[in-house]
């Protein structure tokens, strides 16, 4: 959620279209389901100055059958606003089955799409098939790594005035060793290759505790 620049309608995400039949299932990992706290930072710098908000996510809902997940963002010291900000997001869980490695939406063309998936190392030895197919026909059920997208769909508990946008997404990479997320988020109107970092927390047992919000 950088500085705000403009505001879209969201949009419903689209599936794989032709995907390869075949129903790839990942690894069972506990650090992505419900309930899991993640914290960490964002780096909003610009070409003006040097920022980084420290960034709180919680995941509320997850389903590998579907390629699907959400959850809630709260970024804390921004500066333009007097209390911490909240938005509620929805991902895509890049699985070959119902969605691949090609946005198709939101303003990224393919070419952004690479652009952004060779930022995180892990995504190398996948580059070929991707650029081939959109990663159509990999197996990544059993990669170390899942790769998604986080759409924010609206703010929680401010209004859209916050001076902040979500017109862009996130992508992201999950680490399914030790939890940890990176992700760089995408918007034409932002500054770019925003990086976001996190890292699975114990939520409150290691001294990290994480805000509760009713989501409407």
């Amino acid at each position: 959620m950088p500085v705000r620049v403009a505001l879209e309608n969201t949009t419903t995400p689209s599936h794989v279209s032709g995907a390869n039949s075949r129903r790839n299932s990942f690894q069972s990992c506990s650090l992505l389901s419900v309930g899991q706290a993640f914290s960490g930072t964002q780096n909003v710098s610009s070409l003006q100055k040097d920022e980084a908000w420290r960034v709180n996510v919680r995941i509320q809902g997850c389903d590998l059958e579907h390629g699907y997940l959400c959850g809630t963002m709260e970024a804390l010291n921004v500066p333009m606003a007097d209390t911490p900000v909240v938005t509620f997001w929805e991902g895509e869980i890049v699985d070959t089955k119902n969605y691949t490695f090609f946005t198709g939406k939101w303003e990224a063309a393919p070419e952004d799409d690479i652009r952004h998936w060779t930022k995180f190392e892990s995504f190398g030895p996948l580059l070929g098939q991707v650029e081939l197919d959109g990663g159509k026909s990999a197996d990544l059920s059993n990669y170390p790594y899942i790769f998604m997208r986080w759409k924010e769909q609206y703010f929680v508990n401010v209004g859209t005035d916050c001076g902040l946008t979500i017109a862009g997404f996130y992508y992201v990479c999950f680490s399914c060793n030790d939890g940890s997320i990176s992700g760089f988020y995408y918007d034409p109107n932002s500054s770019p290759f925003q990086k976001l970092e996190l890292k699975a927390t114990n939520d409150g047992r290691s001294g990290f505790s994480f805000s509760s919000y009713e989501l409407q």
